[in-house]
């Protein structure tokens, strides 16, 4: 092991209460699957067949199931809103004519009272709440200016103040709603039933009350409602929902199915190996709701901005409507109503929507690319990595070893060879051990019982066969003193190949070659992220020879060799140390050290893999290593966007701020471009991120 850990450079250089306000004015809700009611979906009802039965109750098939509770919520959620803005505005348009046309009087001022009263309640409310709590809201801002302007004579621009605002809450609720629906589209994924085989009769039931083990059966354009094994059948499956994949991918006896997926052509009965709550869809469900509480420092700063803001500006609005009074003797009418406007331009709606809009909508537009982020901090560290880390095997590779070269040694047969490795890798669930007994398994090798058996990390396995101890595994698993067959074991590292060594107490018995496939998609994401000056580095517990091969033909920067996992820790600390900002993807299980020390974790093919998805902070759920440049351009995208829409925020606010206290800006004209225009920008240029493509 003299090249341990050995260093290799094959390159020289280096390449707020509006918020809340608008949570509590949606309903968020879920389909709970425990609720009772009725469980079905439209789908699951048409298809049920006349042989089937249904232990939901028979008048699933003709009582026309109640609508999905999310989407049930989701009409009350559009229709109460619309009906006050379409009340409102019939009631500010009528009072705008009498008070035009017919002069003031009292029947507009009801009017406008009416209007206010329609349209401000709950925003009146819930500001005279939080300031009876000590709080100086938005919702407060807004109830000041509206009383003021009644005050000071303009109770038509209060009316239409209130009515804007309440206009811009609305689009807000929106930007909320764009999250929830994300989280609702990932719920429908999959059905809210499953076709039960038993007893040779097909029951239709809940999901939820499926248990491990039991056969479901998936008929042609049907979607697979839990994960798990194919017993019968074969068929294509579209799995781009989950893994992003565009190409359905074919599925045969013994292969792996998830929930969520769909069955485009064929029969299909699956032995259901996780309940509705375990299945790789409800994980992502729940890591897409937690994704949205793990903020960026850019989100964090602006809530802790925002505590400070709404005070002052009730501080300088108060100044701009007493000091030019006081001091000057300027008309209290004029500057009353300055401050007014003052305090409508100042209504930070755009500025605390900014940037959390645009952080969903990344996240949503990256899950539809079978890339799921954990939080939106991912998506802000992603644009500041300067050096991608690789775990080589299952990441660079495909991870499928497959065994190229037996070598017998010292008298011993062939299949001496294979049996004892056999033997011994028939006990590790390692990808070496996978390639050699798949290997074995065609050779009709006969194994034998091993005693004493041992794994040793990062080394290999040994044990008593017959009575006499074996080992299989690196070079440095054996004694310094063993006769090695350097030439052999150079020969077919050269090539590219891992070495396995076969031997007992006294000498080396074979070795066992394999390789392992570079992936297609391998060379060509390097040379992108090398372009756009990010390092890369590739770490293996491979020998040096194969880990050299590799690197040169992808044309890695930086590669380490011959690493156990705690290797792998310290060079990540290593490079952190630099004060480089480190991304590093494997496969999220053997790599979970590592992935968790660096600043983004990303795991490979996580759809397979519970750990992965949970250890990762980023999961590729598709073994694709191009999403690594997707996701770098999907970070940078966005984070431009929450720079325009900060910007945008601040600059016309404050310019609209100045020419409010020149009287050069009405009330309506502060609540339509200050607020309701500028909040509407933000929404819709963050939501450009969902149009990635």
């Amino acid at each position: 092991m003299s090249k341990t850990n050995e260093k290799h450079v094959n390159s020289p250089h280096k390449n707020s209460d509006v918020n809340s306000q608008a949570k509590n004015t949606i309903n968020t809700n879920k389909k709970d699957e425990e609720s009772g009611g009725c469980g079905c979906n439209k789908n699951s009802k048409n298809e049920i067949d006349k042989q089937d039965t249904c232990e939901i109750g028979e008048s699933c098939r003709t009582c026309g199931c109640e609508e999905d509770l999310l989407e049930e919520k989701e009409q009350i959620w559009n229709r109460k809103p619309l009906i006050i803005i379409s009340t409102s505005a019939i009631l500010l348009v009528l009072a705008l004519y009498l008070d035009f046309f017919k002069g003031p009087t009292t029947l507009p001022e009801l009017l406008f009272l009416s209007v206010i009263a329609i349209s401000g309640y709950e925003i009146i409310k819930n500001g005279i709440r939080a300031l009876l709590k000590g709080h100086f809201t938005m919702n407060f801002l807004m109830t000041l200016a509206v009383l003021g302007s009644f005050l000071i004579g303009s109770g038509a621009e209060g009316a239409v103040v209130i009515f804007l605002f309440y206009i811009a809450l609305y689009l807000e609720n929106y930007a909320g709603e764009k999250a929830r629906k994300s989280i609702a589209a990932l719920l429908e994924l999959a059905p809210d039933t499953a076709t039960v085989k038993k007893d040779g009769k097909n029951t239709v039931t809940r999901v939820n009350s499926v248990s491990i083990g039991e056969i479901i059966v998936v008929k042609p354009g049907d979607k697979i409602p839990l994960d798990g094994i194919v017993v019968e059948g074969i068929s294509a499956i579209n799995q781009a929902a989950i893994t992003g994949e565009s190409v359905p991918v074919t599925k045969t006896i013994g292969d792996d199915v998830l929930a969520g997926t769909l069955n485009e052509e064929g029969y299909l009965e699956i032995e259901v190996t996780k309940r509705s709550n375990e299945t790789v869809l409800s994980k992502i469900v729940e890591l897409v709701k937690e994704s949205q509480k793990r903020k960026s420092s850019t989100e964090n700063f602006i809530d802790k901005l925002a505590k400070y803001y709404t005070p002052a500006v009730i501080l300088m609005a108060a100044m701009v409507a007493t000091v030019p009074v006081v001091i000057f003797g300027l008309p209290l009418d004029t500057w009353v109503y300055r401050a007014l406007v003052l305090l409508i331009i100042s209504c930070p709606c755009a500025f605390l929507l900014s940037t959390p809009v645009a952080m969903v909508s990344g996240i949503t537009a990256s899950t539809k690319k079978g890339v799921l982020i954990k939080g939106s901090k991912y998506i802000e560290e992603m644009q500041k990595i300067k050096v991608m880390v690789f775990d080589k095997t299952g990441t660079l590779t495909q991870g499928e070893l497959e065994v190229t070269d037996i070598i017998n040694l010292n008298n011993n047969s062939l299949n001496e060879v294979l049996s004892i490795a056999g033997s011994l890798e028939s006990k590790s669930n390692h990808p070496l051990a996978e390639a050699v007994m798949k290997h074995v398994e065609k050779s009709d090798i006969k194994l034998n019982e091993v005693k004493d058996f041992e794994s040793i990390t990062g080394k290999g396995l040994k044990g008593k066969i017959n009575g006499e101890m074996y080992y299989i595994g690196k070079k440095s698993l054996f004694k310094s003193n063993y006769g090695f067959p350097e030439d052999l074991i150079h020969k077919l590292q050269n090539n590219g190949k891992t070495v396995v060594l076969v031997g007992n107490d006294k000498d080396i018995v074979g070795l066992i070659g394999l390789k392992d496939k570079i992936r297609d998609l391998s060379k060509s994401t390097v040379q992108e992220l090398k372009n756009n000056g990010i390092k890369t580095v590739m770490l293996t517990g491979d020998n040096d020879r194969t880990a050299k091969t590799v690197a040169e033909n992808l044309e890695i920067d930086e590669y380490y060799a011959e690493l156990l996992p705690e290797d792998k820790v310290r060079i990540i600390d290593e490079l952190l140390t630099k004060n480089e900002s480190v991304a590093m993807v494997g496969d999220g299980v053997n790599d979970a050290p590592a992935l968790a020390r660096s600043n983004v974790g990303l795991a490979m093919g996580a759809a397979g893999s519970d750990v992965a998805i949970e250890t990762a902070d980023i999961a590729l759920m598709h073994d694709d290593i191009s999403k690594i440049n997707y996701l770098l351009h999907l970070s940078e995208k966005t984070m431009n966007i929450v720079k325009q829409n900060v910007a945008a925020a601040i600059l016309i606010q404050i310019a609209l701020a100045v020419f409010a206290v020149f009287g050069f800006v009405s009330l309506w004209m502060a609540v339509t471009f200050g607020d309701m225009g500028l909040t509407l920008a933000v929404i819709l240029n963050a939501l450009r991120i969902g149009r990635e493509k």
